[in-house]
């Protein structure tokens, strides 16, 4: 079964997260779209931090996914909620490593970092990844 997937963006990630949305809703994939909806200059990206770090701690198997101009504001904003792991992730490495040590069940993407065939390939390896579950890594 896949997991359901929530995104956010605020206007710095906006156009990255739309087309990431397609990418998922394309293979199949349940989308949950936190917003923006629109692009908004003045949006604020802790309000879409928050709603996809609290329906993400909510699920056991719900991934996510926060897009900013650089990722580091999303990934502090998601980790304040209880349950949420996110992690900023700029390439495939760091994707399968962050869930396969640290259970990261978020990951933060920044657009104005990492091209469009980068982020798409850092999504796919997120949601292929699996926790290890070894000893040292649950502690």
């Amino acid at each position: 079964m896949k997991p359901i997937i929530y995104v956010g963006a605020d206007h710095a990630g906006f156009k990255l997260k739309e087309r990431i949305k397609l990418m998922l809703k394309h293979d199949g994939f349940t989308v949950h779209d936190m917003g923006n909806n629109k692009y908004e200059r003045e949006d604020d990206y802790p309000d879409f931090a928050k709603l996809v770090g609290e329906n993400v701690a909510k699920g056991r198997t719900a991934r996510g996914i926060l897009v900013c101009h650089n990722g580091v504001g999303m990934c502090i904003a998601a980790n304040k909620i209880k349950g949420a792991r996110a992690a900023l992730v700029n390439n495939e490495r760091i994707a399968k490593e962050a869930v396969a040590d640290d259970d990261v069940n978020i990951i933060c993407l920044g657009q104005g970092y990492v091209k469009t065939k980068e982020a798409m390939d850092i999504v796919k390896t997120f949601l292929k990844a699996k926790f290890s579950n070894k000893a040292r890594h649950k502690r």
